[in-house]
């Protein structure tokens, strides 16, 4: 078999904070908006103690990654760090978790997005968010620094709307509300936890533009910048929303502008809005970034149709896919289920970070820079949350790896 053309590399044209704000604005659009919701409706009153695993478990990974990302700075992620520590099928099974999963995320991003928007639109809803697919698909052809100067200004407005909202909360009251009760027991809580989860999952954002930072070797410090800051914003809006809507959180599905509207700050329900609509977009446009180069590297090793391995000479971003991803998000925006779209990301991502943990462990000791044992925590704890999710996420995730695997069998015994 003849080996594929030798494809032009990305630019390296970001600097750290760029990183930083890319993974930071995916975080905060993936769920802060919309995650505590189902999370709420699992574990009840247990929701916070769902969220503290989530954010144990998202720093195990998150200097997995960071310790892999510095020692292979290609593009990839763990599908690279899976392949050349652990051998090509575990690469595949990243590669092809993280796939699915974050394409899966993309339509989630798309269709908060449009719900926050147009909070009564119908079907209005989902030709808008299919809408946003198309131009941030385009916006991510025209090259990596367009994507993350975007992002800095949709990240600035997530988070002036954020600390609005906090102040809000702070100074308001929403009078005597019903406390959440006590629902699903330690599975509940699980399944909380990985249900937010997806909204943590932002970092790997960082890791996949590895060959896109003019210094991979800081990216560790980039990542573990972006979580911790995610980690703070999250445990502080989750407090405002028990306290605010209580009983009521699992049943909304836009639970910061309800809280708000409780508050009696309805002059500010518009403004939290188009916040969340803002990050929802910034997540939206980080993710299609990062899907895009995860089936660029794959395609490179011809785990996927080796067209998709195309980068563009101009623009130097990975064209094909990039395209070929955004079709996929739309058709995904027109069916599914944005609770289950949630539930089947992170499924997909909770494989990919048990390969990176599993990656991470099986390094030498000259690449080691965190301790063996949090790379054990983080691989239990992904393989936990996974099987703790809902059935229907569980099932499906399974079936697409099946699907997966049986496709990469057959193209490797011809």
């Amino acid at each position: 078999m003849s080996s594929p053309a030798v494809q032009p590399g990305l630019a390296r044209r970001l600097g750290t904070s760029d990183a930083v704000v890319v993974g930071l604005s995916a975080m905060l659009g993936a769920g802060v908006f919309v995650a505590f919701t189902p999370a709420a409706a699992a574990a009840g009153s247990g929701l916070l103690a769902g969220l503290g695993i989530a954010a144990v478990i998202a720093f195990c990974n998150a200097v997995a990654s960071a310790q892999l990302a510095s020692s292979y700075p290609s593009s990839g992620g763990t599908y690279l760090f899976g392949r050349e520590v652990l051998g090509p099928w575990w690469g595949f099974l990243a590669g092809w978790g993280f796939v699915v999963g974050k394409t899966a995320s993309c339509a989630a991003m798309a269709m908060t997005f449009a719900a926050y928007a147009l909070p009564d639109g119908g079907w209005w809803q989902r030709g808008l968010a299919a809408l946003a697919v198309v131009a941030f698909t385009v916006l991510n052809l025209c090259g990596v620094t367009r994507t993350a100067t975007a992002a800095k200004v949709l990240l600035g407005a997530t988070l002036l709307v954020l600390v609005g909202f906090l102040a809000v909360a702070a100074t308001g009251d929403a009078g005597t509300v019903a406390p959440l009760e006590a629902t699903g027991g330690v599975w509940g809580v699980l399944q909380a936890a990985g249900l937010l989860f997806f909204a943590f999952a932002g970092y790997a954002r960082i890791a996949t533009l590895a060959e896109e930072v003019r210094r991979p070797e800081l990216l560790g410090r980039a990542i573990l910048v972006a979580l911790g800051t995610a980690v703070v914003v999250y445990l502080l809006v989750g407090l405002a929303l028990v306290r605010i809507l209580g009983a009521d959180l699992p049943g909304s599905p836009t639970p910061i502008a309800a809280a708000t509207e409780a508050l009696g700050a309805d002059w500010a329900v518009p403004l939290v809005r188009i916040g969340a609509a803002a990050a929802a977009l910034g997540a939206l446009l980080a993710l299609l970034a990062g899907v895009g180069r995860t089936t660029l590297a794959m395609a490179r090793e011809r785990d996927l149709p080796t067209p998709l391995a195309s980068v563009d000479p101009r623009h130097q971003v990975p064209d094909r896919a990039q395209v070929v991803i955004g079709v996929a998000v739309v058709a995904l925006v027109l069916a599914a289920d944005l609770r289950g779209a949630i539930g089947f990301s992170s499924f997909g991502v909770l494989v990919y970070y048990a390969v990176a943990n599993l990656s991470a462990l099986r390094q030498p000791p000259e690449q080691r820079r965190w301790p063996r044992a949090l790379q054990v925590l983080g691989l239990v704890g992904c393989v936990v949350m996974a099987a703790a999710l809902p059935l229907g996420s569980v099932l499906a995730g399974l079936a697409v790896f099946a699907v997966g695997i049986g496709g990469r069998l057959v193209a490797t015994s011809r």
